[in-house]
């Protein structure tokens, strides 16, 4: 039980790389607290995994997320995990489009970081460490894709976030390290190759991309975040630890 003792939250925990991690966590004996904005999705969870406890949240609403760390207890572990994948260059996005890119993929992760943290400063006075793992992409500062501008700006920022937030408080025991996930078969991957022109060049394309010639499944995703939740990762922090399959050997 490698997080036997431990209290985490995870957002965007309906589906995908979310739903997958709150289910690996439990299984390795946290106390789960899984977070999303789509209560339908959500609500299998703890018929999959019993313990887990499910919390409708908007993570773009801060008097919601303030409102959920006021009602958790301390926790050892968050992993901020919603996002939005825009498509198109620069030219492509709208003033709208580069705002909900960023409030979601980082402005959110700041608002959340900004709610629990200070209880899990309290948490790692008592265990001796805390972590947060933040949610990034190897379409980030590590590398461009095509189409992916919006998307790469953001998830660039979250790095930035990360190493910040990890220099602040590692004298304190607090880590902070994001994930950075080659091409991920997810639902959002999915919906995004249906509304490709042509949706079987699309994925053949995704497939193609990965050195290891197939797409990334949501449990080659999980042993990264247990371990990057768990002790074993405690001399860790302020890294962006890929997951891609090999594409930016």
């Amino acid at each position: 039980m490698r997080l036997k003792d431990k209290t985490i939250l995870v957002t965007a925990a309906g589906q995908g790389i979310g739903h997958a991690s709150a289910i690996a966590c439990a299984r390795e004996g946290a106390k789960v607290y899984a977070a999303d904005i789509n209560e339908e999705t959500l609500s299998t969870l703890p018929g999959e995994c019993p313990g887990i406890e499910i919390h409708k949240l908007d993570v773009c609403d801060r008097a919601a997320v303030d409102a959920l760390a006021k009602k958790l207890p301390a926790l050892d572990g968050l992993f901020n995990c919603a996002g939005f994948v825009h498509n198109g260059s620069v030219l492509d996005i709208t003033e709208d489009d580069w705002a909900f890119s960023f409030e979601l993929n980082v402005t959110s992760m700041y608002r959340m970081t900004q709610a629990f943290l200070p209880g899990m400063r309290e948490r790692a006075k008592v265990t001796g460490t805390a972590s947060i793992l933040n949610m990034s992409s190897m379409a980030s500062s590590i590398k461009g894709f095509p189409m992916r501008t919006a998307y790469g700006a953001t998830k660039a920022a979250v790095i930035g976030l990360t190493k910040g937030v990890a220099a602040d408080f590692v004298k304190e025991g607090i880590r902070c390290n994001a994930l950075c996930p080659g091409t991920v078969d997810t639902p959002s991957l999915r919906g995004r190759i249906a509304s490709a022109p042509d949706p079987v060049e699309a994925e053949k394309n995704f497939i193609a991309r990965q050195p290891m010639g197939r797409l990334a499944t949501v449990d080659d995703m999980t042993p990264m975040i247990v371990y990057l939740l768990s002790d074993e990762s405690r001399f860790v922090s302020g890294q962006a630890l890929l997951v891609d399959g090999g594409v930016t050997i």
